[in-house]
């Protein structure tokens, strides 16, 4: 008797959809959106500062007043407003007309996550390698996967991707016969890190990169979310060619509008609008103006400087409870910006076998594995601080510590089991760099 499956289409399937599987985040949501548990594990901002009333006013006007247009197809690229408001946004951080941000080089996209399946689309064939930062953003792994692209980590440390590990995989690599397409990166407030490329060393990358004919992918949500000053310039703004830059409204503003973006070299522009038309046919009209209007004729400027506040204190809250209640040999990032901290985890402890204790201790994270393609990270766990308040954070940070707590005092008395195979950060057997 042959073996069944409660797939009936097992046998049908296109062979890209193999290695697709769910994502570690989106599985916890269910879980971590119960109202007893404390949810450090997701990524979403506090919308509740926004000015609802007004925002919700300017919602209810563009189908009232203006549904003629809001309502009706658009074009692929996107409606020109909102890229023209769209480089007014790129400007505060240094990408403007004189590096050659323009209008016409924009391409409106469904959040960042269609920005990244597009570049996807168009450059990786099945085989090819993307280099990527170890730990990076489990969102892009799902994409590099369904594009059948093998993801080869690049170690960090506390001033983000190490330039000279940049350069022996990308050696090595050739050296095998390899084809790496481009380096994805998130060099500012970095997901799940938390750690910014420093000033000296966002030279060197894009140096490597340009001498290797290897293709930037910069990945920047939250660099206009930092709490210690300015951000470093973002990669594009020092280099035009070969870099592709991403970003959303999707930290900033609203993530229920999905409405995203990317600057592109003019030459592959049309390329990245007609693989857009082939997905969507066209973004959101009624997206596109409401992020054009609220950017319009609201402070919009304002309100990053709220959200900045309100992180800053959230982040504060974390650190502190981290500080106080953590037990010994727990270690963790320390983010100028961005959304989340990331720690590491005594000796011995395994962030996923343990969430089954964590989720009935009533507090939910993220394990470490999954952001990294190749099993590691078991050691570790991504915190996010953005959504809960400061005092739901600091309890969810004492329901974590008890947990860790209970494995340690269990690992006394039984011993340290380690799965076999595991790996820590880094890619290799050996621990990796701490990123504390």
């Amino acid at each position: 008797m042959t073996g069944t499956t409660l797939d009936d289409y097992t046998d049908r399937y296109a062979r890209r959809v193999r290695g697709m599987t769910a994502s570690e985040i989106r599985a916890l949501f269910a879980v971590a959106s119960r109202p007893e548990v404390v949810s450090l594990a997701g990524g979403a901002p506090y919308i509740a500062a926004l000015p609802l009333d007004a925002v919700g006013e300017m919602l209810g006007k563009l189908g009232s007043e203006h549904g003629v247009t809001t309502l009706q197809y658009g074009i692929g690229q996107g409606t020109l407003e909102l890229r023209e408001r769209i480089c007014e946004v790129m400007a505060l951080s240094g990408i403007d007309a004189a590096c050659g941000a323009s209008p016409d080089d924009v391409v409106v996209t469904v959040g960042g996550q269609q920005a990244l399946d597009l570049v996807s689309r168009l450059f990786l064939d099945p085989g090819d390698v993307v280099l990527a930062e170890g730990p990076t953003y489990v969102g892009a792994l799902g994409v590099f996967q369904a594009a059948q692209a093998q993801v080869v980590h690049v170690p960090m440390d506390d001033e983000g991707l190490v330039p000279e590990a940049l350069e022996v995989a990308i050696a090595d690599l050739a050296r095998a016969g390899r084809r790496v397409k481009f380096l994805y990166t998130i060099p500012t407030y970095q997901n799940p890190t938390g750690v910014t490329l420093s000033e000296e060393r966002r030279e060197r990358v894009l140096d490597i990169c340009e001498r290797a004919g290897l293709l930037v992918v910069e990945d920047d949500p939250y660099g206009q979310l930092g709490f210690e000053g300015e951000a470093p310039a973002p990669l594009r703004a020092r280099r035009r060619d070969g870099v592709f830059y991403l970003s959303t409204f999707s930290k900033t503003f609203a993530p229920g509008l999905r409405v995203g973006w990317i600057l592109a070299p003019h030459a592959v522009r049309d390329k990245l609008v007609i693989a857009s038309e082939a997905q969507i046919l066209c973004p959101s009209g009624y997206a596109q103006a409401a992020v054009a209007t609220y950017l319009s004729t609201m402070p919009w400027r304002e309100q990053l400087k709220v959200y900045r506040e309100v992180y800053r204190e959230r982040r504060d809250a974390m650190l502190a409870a981290l500080e106080d209640l953590m037990p010994e040999g727990t270690t963790w990032t320390n983010p100028a910006g961005g959304l989340f901290v990331w720690a590491n985890l005594p000796d011995g402890l395994d962030a996923k076998a343990m969430m089954p204790r964590a989720i009935a201790a009533r507090v939910a994270y993220v394990p470490g594995t999954g952001f990294y393609a190749d099993g590691s990270g078991t050691g570790n766990m991504r915190l996010n601080f953005s959504f809960p308040p400061p005092e739901r954070i600091r309890e969810g940070v004492r329901r974590l510590a008890g947990v860790m707590e209970q494995d340690i005092a269990m690992r006394k008395v039984f011993g340290t089991v380690t799965p076999a195979g595991r790996r820590r950060q880094g890619g290799a057997d050996a621990p990796g760099p701490d990123l504390a």
